[in-house]
């Protein structure tokens, strides 16, 4: 009877202790890449806003983001594709080096996520366009890691209308 209940001890100790390692894997602090892709996220110094407008703006109904604000902007090497109005140019492809931050609002005051795009090539977490995936919430943690290289994102981000992963201009004209 006794080594029934140690064993039983041991059982529920293992399994407390797997479910606590597997329940981390989202929401962790960001370290490697996705650290990397917050604090570029983070510094706003440099960066041309869509539309040239801060202006928070209400998500679109082909959203797959939960939030229901956002704005999005683009760092200077980006915003080369972009019009004089600050809207993205017709069928181009952003140059290495484009850092694209889309800031994701629980309400009209409180940023609580980045979904981030970053053109870096030859990077493990890139994909088959170059881009770097990140999605990290304002908190410092990660709600899904660029290693998973936007597996959760592309599906919507390739519909018709997106401009090399781009959506700005087809819910936002």
């Amino acid at each position: 009877m006794i080594f029934f209940y140690l064993s039983h001890l041991h059982f529920l100790a293992f399994l407390t202790i797997s479910l606590t390692i597997n329940s981390c894997k989202k929401d962790d602090k960001a370290e490697g890449i996705d650290k990397e892709l917050l604090d570029m996220a983070r510094s706003t110094n440099g960066f041309v806003w869509y539309k040239k407008s801060s202006a928070l703006l209400n998500k679109s109904s082909g959203t797959g983001h939960s939030f229901p604000y956002l704005r999005t902007r683009y760092n200077s090497t980006a915003a080369t594709k972009l019009d004089s109005n600050g809207i993205i140019l017709p069928g181009v492809t952003f140059p290495e080096g484009s850092l694209i931050v889309k800031e994701l609002y629980s309400n009209s005051s409180t940023l609580s996520r980045y979904a981030i795009l970053y053109k870096k090539s030859g990077r493990a977490e890139t994909d088959a366009k170059g881009w770097i995936w990140g999605y990290v919430n304002a908190d410092g943690t990660v709600a899904s890691p660029a290693s998973e290289k936007g597996n959760s994102c592309i599906n919507c981000h390739s519909q018709t209308g997106s401009i090399d992963y781009m959506l700005m201009n087809k819910y936002f004209p």
